[in-house]
């Protein structure tokens, strides 16, 4: 098998072939490519090709920040089944370094989109690859297969989380679906509330309002909101591809702490999973069980109390370019630390 790199410039084919593979991710989909360009990233579809057959998928996204830039793969390449990763991995590697060198890039990342493995890993240990000093995205994901009847996804649940759900709806907390890019106003009150009381790094408004736009124009995303006596109190931002739903931002008030909207408001979303055809749900992050001081241990006992199942993947790699990457390190290296990850 030779394999080639060259450009996907068909959204059709790259669609088509990510459908085909049913990745749990979206990460590699052909809208967070346009996502990434309407916020002024210069982004990269490149194709693995063994003749014409297309085996491996890859965007990649030109990072510039004030600390240097890189090339960034996240959660990929995305590779054809029963095709070897390490026959695909070399070319796209060596296409990826002359780009990065043609951009003045200081680095090349990617979060792989394989499973946590010691064979996974020494993949990328052979291409010359170390352990990145902090994820991009999750590297912990918890997965619930939504297939089952209703009955039976209640049934596999927390007793809590089933009880916060009925509970919630007996309280009368309604939850309202939108389609709308202008309901970012109404995500943003509750963002907001969320940001002082946890205290992390926020999105901007601009960023979250082009993020929804993207998945609006194929009907991949929508907001809930749940509301308690006319106000929001939690919400959330969903998308949906073909087979998955993922719940990529979310937010909550605590104005009425003893009023369980999220319950609801998560019960609803996977009720809207199902409609659509989705096979599974991906609540996003969750932190290890070995780590309960971690930032997420609260947020992901909520999540799993829904039921499902981890899956892990391989850390985020780096390929070194020029000596600047090493301030890039000490930096991140620093934000760990002070997050607590």
């Amino acid at each position: 098998m030779k394999i080639t790199i060259r450009p996907v410039e068909s959204k059709q084919a790259w669609e088509e072939f990510m459908d085909a593979r049913k990745p749990n991710t979206f990460l590699q989909s052909w809208l967070w490519g346009d996502f990434h360009e309407r916020t002024g990233h210069v982004i990269h579809r490149l194709g693995a090709y063994d003749g014409n057959v297309l085996v491996g998928c890859a965007l990649v996204i030109n990072v510039s920040a004030r600390r240097g830039s890189f090339l960034f793969c996240p959660h990929g390449p995305v590779i054809l089944p029963g095709t070897d990763v390490s026959i695909v991995l070399r070319p796209l590697v060596e296409r990826l370094l002359v780009i990065a060198r043609e951009s003045g890039c200081a680095f090349l990342r990617m979060s792989p989109y394989l499973s946590d493995m010691d064979a996974n890993r020494r993949l990328f240990a052979e291409n010359g690859f170390r352990p990145a000093p902090i994820h991009m995205h999750p590297e912990l994901a918890w997965i619930l297969d939504v297939t089952p009847s209703e009955d039976e996804l209640l049934r596999d649940m927390r007793k809590t989380t089933r009880y916060s759900i009925r509970k919630a709806e007996s309280d009368g907390v309604e939850i309202r679906m939108s389609s709308d890019p202008a309901d970012v106003e109404t995500f943003w009150v509750t963002y907001r509330a969320t940001v002082d009381r946890q205290h992390f790094t926020p999105f901007s408004k601009e960023y979250l309002r082009k993020e929804f736009e993207a998945f609006a124009s194929d009907g991949r995303v929508a907001w809930f909101f749940g509301s308690y006596q006319g106000e929001v109190i939690s919400a959330a931002m969903i998308i949906f591809d073909r087979h998955s739903a993922y719940y990529h931002q979310g937010a909550s008030s605590h104005a009425y702490p003893k009023i369980m909207a999220s319950y609801l408001l998560q019960w609803r979303v996977i009720q809207e999973a199902k409609r659509r055809g989705c096979t599974m749900y991906n609540f996003w992050g969750i932190s290890p069980d070995d780590h309960p001081t971690h930032p997420w241990a609260g947020l992901s006992l909520f999540k799993k109390g829904f039921g499902g199942r981890a899956d892990a993947y391989v850390h985020a790699q780096d390929l070194i370019l020029h000596s600047r990457y090493w301030l890039t390190w000490t930096l991140e290296t620093i934000r760990r630390i002070k997050r607590g990850l």
